[in-house]
């Protein structure tokens, strides 16, 4: 029996796995990095110990420091999460040696599969259905990697028919959407399969990479499976997970709205195939790619997925209990349970759609769902409907560099898909969160989209629907008039002569009290018969304070909740979200940014410095590599035009904003 457990991880799966810890009676401890000292995982343990440092690499990567960590504390097992050393054959077997319980499959089934390579042939061994590929060696020429495509596709189509574009270049070890290209012309695939090598180095420690045929607007499902040491093996039932980003899912529900009964016997038993044919214990996530009737293995993950709660809620298990039960030698029961109604998740993520997803930091002030039912655990079987949050921040948290931009996972459950997916939609559109922009108006777009609602979804479905939602003219408007609004009533109450006169008064009426914000400027008097806004003749106001405005539009009152933070302005209504950038009426000097500078956008590292100065560029060419947030982010020149100055070089660190180098435009 596990009395002691230590989590190897950190953010909302650590206090998932906490939450059954607790459930059970087991002692929990953390690990928690220098930058995480303050993070809720750290907190909520009976015990944490400091990985000192805060890169991976130093903590929570470190397999020696991870296990001493649970020597120190006393544990009697170790728990991987998912990320980090989850799927690192080497940490488990650290664990095992050091007469740990290990809570996961076995070292050999993770090498096994670790190596998608060596996983897709042992799947086809198996009867398991793949797609052709091959690895892709350093320093390959076009004419190997044109030799061994024109292989490949005689494979797939039994003639000498040559390759086609386009191609997936794929990271061996690892997941998450790193070390992954596509490539749509042929001239690309050699810098494709470097730059893929590079990234897959820096994440995993592994720089292989192979290529396959991409197969386009394809579904991206997976079965979970769960199996004990005495041969019982369990599926759970496929998730859909089509919905991604950078090869990274965003959206995931379950059932998928496109598998038939027969479809999903099919995925199952396939499933279970690969389960046995490596001798599988735990719980893991068996992927494919479908397409009509093309069912093609993806991967094997050995180890929980970040989108288990579906079928937690579907299926009323706690997959977190039931792999610590199964770690503990317990025999599973013969039959899976039976699932009921349709589970959906949205994952929050501290990025901006609009600029290419490109992650954010800062301070998170505010974090709210509203009708949260349960937190870490699953909707109660026989529910009618629910909504679950697994979050690994809380008011005050700091979002960084260092680590993956997740926020939270907000988990719906209803009697049918339209009644999770609306919940789930409402509830996100109605979540407060003040700091770092989010990609939580792209997500009820999409839950809202006619495509998404028909099922009609693919792996290239934001490609086609993922325009980002700008606010409305008239809720920008209105919200930055509450704010200028409230901000008056805020004047007004912290002032000590004019306490008693109305908000917005002045004894000169020629000119409208004024407020200038980046997105809207507004104009508007306070007068004997009420407000006068420019713009907003229909506007009645009801009430303002500090912090919440009450605005009656064409007879329907609108609550308009203000919060000032430095240099930032949220305000929340049903008219939407809206995040506004108040300007000085006054500014500060400011530094002169000469034209042609390319900004960092983020803090980060400097991976490579592309050109040289005075170097000729054209529109589109890579200048420099930062590595930020475990990712690669190029920046471009925006014109043609000659590197007038440089002033960075690899390994440097950065800050955002910072004048990476400069262009000067080609007359």
């Amino acid at each position: 029996m596990i009395s002691r457990l230590l989590v190897a991880n950190r953010g909302e799966i650590a206090r998932r796995v906490f939450r059954t810890c607790r459930d059970l009676g087991i002692e929990t401890v953390a690990v928690f990095s220098d930058a995480d000292a303050g993070a809720p995982h750290a907190a909520e343990a009976d015990h944490a110990v400091r990985l000192a440092g805060v890169k991976p690499a130093d903590t929570y990567l470190s397999v020696d420091r991870v296990v001493g960590a649970a020597l120190t504390a006393g544990a009697d097992a170790v728990h991987p999460g998912y990320g980090f050393l989850s799927e690192n054959e080497a940490f488990a077997q650290a664990v095992l040696d050091a007469g740990l319980t290990w809570v996961g499959p076995s070292p050999e089934a993770i090498a096994a599969m670790g190596s998608k390579i060596r996983a897709k042939a042992l799947m086809a061994e198996a009867g398991v259905p793949v797609l052709p590929g091959f690895t892709a060696r350093p320093g390959y020429s076009m004419d190997d990697l044109e030799h061994d495509l024109d292989t490949v596709f005689t494979r797939m189509s039994g003639s000498a028919s040559g390759w086609r574009v386009p191609l997936l270049v794929k990271a061996s070890a690892g997941g998450g959407g790193r070390g992954m290209r596509i490539v749509a012309l042929t001239d690309d695939l050699p810098g494709a399969v470097e730059s893929a090598r590079r990234e897959a180095e820096s994440a995993f420690g592994d720089g292989t990479v192979f290529v396959e045929p991409l197969l386009e607007n394809a579904r991206h499902i997976e079965v979970q499976i769960l199996a004990d040491r005495h041969g019982t093996v369990w599926t759970l039932g496929e998730r859909e997970c089509s919905i991604q980003r950078r090869h990274q899912k965003v959206i995931e529900e379950t059932p998928s709205p496109a598998v038939s009964p027969a479809m999903r016997a099919r995925l199952c038993g396939a499933a279970v195939k690969a389960a046995q044919a490596i001798g599988y214990v735990g719980a893991g996530t068996v992927e494919f790619l479908v397409k009509d009737d093309t069912v093609a293995f993806l991967e094997m993950n050995t180890r929980l997925q970040v989108e288990h709660p579906v079928t937690e809620c579907v299926y009323g298990v706690d997959l977190v209990e039931l792999q610590l039960r199964i770690a503990e030698g317990a025999r599973l029961p013969g039959a899976a349970p039976a699932p009921s109604g349709h589970a959906v998740e949205a994952r929050l993520y501290a990025e901006d759609p609009a600029r290419d997803w490109l992650p954010q930091t800062g301070t998170l002030h505010r974090f709210d769902v509203p009708g949260v039912t349960s937190r870490f655990s699953p909707v109660p079987r026989g529910a009618s409907g629910g909504l679950r949050l697994d979050s690994g921040v809380e008011d005050g948290s700091e979002i960084g560099v260092h680590y993956d931009p997740m926020l939270a996972k907000v988990v719906s459950y209803g009697a049918s898909r339209a009644d999770a997916v609306r919940r789930l939609a409402t509830a996100l559109s109605r979540a407060t969160i003040h700091g770092p922009v989010t990609n939580r108006d792209l997500l009820v777009a999409v839950l809202r989209s006619p495509a998404f609602l028909a099922g009609d979804t693919h792996t290239g479905f934001l490609a086609e629907h993922g325009s980002v939602p700008a606010a409305g003219e008239r809720a920008v408007g209105l919200s930055a008039l509450a704010a200028a609004l409230a901000q008056a009533a805020a004047e007004r109450r912290a002032a000590t002569v004019q306490a008693a006169l109305p908000s917005g008064w002045r004894n000169v009426v020629s000119q409208p009290q004024r407020a200038a914000f980046e997105e809207a400027e507004v104009a508007y008097r306070i007068t004997r018969d009420g407000l006068r806004a420019e713009g907003f003749p229909d506007t009645v106001l009801v009430g303002a304070t500090p912090g919440l405005v009450v605005l009656e539009t064409s007879g329907v009152r609108h609550r308009f909740a203000v919060a000032r933070y430095d240099g930032v302005t949220h305000v929340d209504s049903p008219l939407g979200a809206v995040r506004l950038t108040p300007l000085a009426r006054l500014p500060e000097p400011v530094e002169h940014v000469a034209p042609g500078s390319l900004l960092a956008p983020m803090p980060g590292t400097v991976l490579r410095v592309e050109v040289k100065s005075g170097e000729p560029v054209v529109a589109g060419q890579v200048v420099v590599v930062l590595e930020a947030m475990k990712m690669e982010h190029q920046i471009t020149a925006p014109v043609a035009g000659t590197v007038s100055a440089l002033n960075v070089a690899p390994g440097r660190q950065v800050e955002a904003e910072a004048v990476l180098a400069v262009i000067e435009e080609q007359a």
